[in-house]
């Protein structure tokens, strides 16, 4: 607690006074989804250690809504603006958003997705056609859809699955078919796939993240091959679908049917403690936080273009074991002083010349 302490109070006297930037967030996600409120619990919490005022506005999943949400920011008198823009780069929104907050002179950071060919021809590059677009921050999302596959093949190989040249058959749930995010999942999850022999991948299915959706798909999977024994999903609400709809046909999680997902939630740590899930992978419910770093930088004088370039792809995901997995459930339920999100920062720390985005080195600290 006193290094933390110590820690904060150097990076105050170390920079400039002004004024707590302002920020607004426009979340693609609903008030109440488990992952979009993890990741905006994480950005409360980067913006309250690092003295910066942040708001928060829903689309609730309608993509229309991310642009008219922008819209609407862009409209307030000159004096309500924010000072900097955080947008999710969801479902092809990023060109009409950018180009809203660019007219309007607010200077924007897209996060979680980086931009796809055809948003490129649009948009171009960060400071150049839009000036005022800064630049993104995107975790390594292959990494998450690698790192769940391979692990579903070894929690096979452990149970005797693939003894004797037998295959694993598999089907996959994906999110969507459009989000940069999504699309580069499922090639980690392929790659993955496709370098073990034993793994047969019957099908590949969009969920469009919705539980309700991933049940139907799960059952009616279930059915067409009933020769499937894990199931990888992109998110951990289109698992927990899938789970309850095979369940109630006596299909037990874990130990009939081997689940794989995707999102740091609650309710995924408990149940890769209970080993109803085999392997979940989070971390980049985080990616917003680390943005407001790479913002709180920017308006003290540390560009991160001049270090790190304009568009950054981090590694952010882990696979939790049982053992993290309970770690980080313990940090949720403590009661105990917020994350020092300045140690994060270059601003506070002259010697700092690489971000670290990981969530493992966030535990570590957080249990410091």
């Amino acid at each position: 607690m006193l290094h933390r302490l110590l820690l904060l109070l150097g990076c105050l006297l170390a920079l400039p006074l002004s004024a707590a930037p302002s920020i607004v967030f426009i979340n693609p996600g609903k008030v109440d989804e488990p992952y979009w409120r993890d990741a905006t619990a994480a950005m409360q919490l980067a913006a309250g250690s690092l003295g910066m005022q942040l708001e928060v506005v829903y689309a609730e999943r309608d993509y229309l809504a991310q642009i008219s949400l922008t819209q609407e920011v862009v409209e307030r008198a000159a004096e309500q603006r924010p000072d900097y823009l955080i947008v999710a780069a969801d479902k092809r929104t990023l060109p009409e958003q950018l180009s809203l907050a660019n007219n309007a002179g607010i200077k924007t950071l897209s996060a979680w997705n980086a931009v796809q060919a055809d948003e490129r021809l649009m948009i171009g590059y960060p400071r150049e056609e839009l000036a005022f677009w800064l630049g993104s921050v995107a975790p390594r999302a292959e990494d998450a859809g690698t790192l769940t596959a391979e692990a579903l093949i070894e929690q096979a190989r452990q149970r005797g699955w693939l003894d004797d040249g037998k295959q694993l058959e598999v089907i996959a749930i994906s999110g969507d078919r459009s989000t940069d995010t999504s699309i580069r999942r499922n090639q980690g999850m392929l790659d993955a796939f496709a370098a073990e022999p034993q793994v047969t991948l019957h099908q590949v299915v969009h969920g469009d993240w919705q539980r309700s959706k991933a049940a139907e798909q799960a059952l009616h999977l279930y059915r067409r091959y009933p020769g499937i024994r894990a199931i990888w999903t992109g998110s951990d609400l289109m698992a927990f679908g899938a789970m309850q709809a095979l369940a109630e046909q006596g299909v037990k999680p874990g130990k009939d049917m081997l689940y794989s997902t995707i999102n740091a939630s609650v309710q995924g740590m408990q149940k890769i403690i209970s080993g109803e899930l085999s392997a979940l992978a989070g971390g980049h419910h985080m990616a917003g936080a680390w943005g407001l770093v790479m913002l709180y930088d920017y308006h003290h004088g540390v560009d991160f273009a001049e270090t790190d370039g304009t568009e950054l792809v981090q590694p952010m995901f882990t696979l939790f074991t049982p053992s993290l997995a309970q770690r980080f459930l313990d940090l949720q339920a403590a009661d105990s002083a917020p994350i020092d999100f300045c140690a994060f920062s270059k601003a506070c720390n002259a010697q700092r010349t690489d971000y670290d985005f990981s969530i493992g080195t966030w535990l570590e600290l957080a249990h410091d």
